[in-house]
């Protein structure tokens, strides 16, 4: 049954724990990617035969491979796309995840972020502004009410920088 295969909101926590405090532009990318994880695989086999391809000319040059654009897309961040080929299954499980639970992935992340937050590691730097605001009118969300959606954007909208981070102390301590 489809309710066999939702994952929990601990499951859900825990898979994207490692990239929930991406800029969300690259976020957004990384979990459309994940829909299509056998692409991905050709994407890091590519972009690892064609190392001196990089960022735009990397993407321009794998549009001829046929792949998703949000696939092609991370062809531009040649190591992201090789952790992506080689945890397979985790990828597959985001996909999967964000396929049949797309507002419980998208709270995920904004728990996360306020955790992190929280814990004093999620704030503005060179590298990336992040900014809240508050639920648009209306918004089928499952957070509660009045919480505050976080924003991760790159400082310069020309560079997008991958955070690197320890997942298991970024967050503080976990409630589960």
């Amino acid at each position: 049954t489809e309710a066999a295969t939702r994952s929990t909101l601990s499951q859900l926590d825990q898979m994207l724990a490692p990239i929930a405090l991406y800029p969300d532009s690259l976020l957004a990318q990384v979990l459309m990617a994940s829909t299509y994880p056998t692409q991905v695989k050709s994407a890091a086999a590519w972009s690892k035969a064609n190392p001196k391809q990089q960022g735009d000319a990397a993407v321009t040059a794998a549009e001829k491979e046929g792949w998703d654009p949000a696939v092609t897309s991370l062809v531009a961040f040649p190591s992201l796309i090789q952790q992506m080929a080689e945890h397979p299954d985790e990828v597959q499980k985001i996909g999967d995840a964000f396929l049949a639970q797309p507002s419980d992935v998208m709270d995920s992340v904004q728990r996360l972020r306020r955790q992190a937050q929280a814990a004093g590691n999620l704030k503005s730097t060179e590298q990336q502004k992040v900014t809240t605001q508050a639920p648009a009118a209306g918004a089928t969300t499952t957070v509660e009410p009045g919480t505050q959606t976080i924003i991760i954007e790159p400082s310069d909208p020309e560079v997008v920088y991958v955070p690197s981070y320890n997942p298991s102390v970024v967050y503080g301590s976990w409630a589960y």
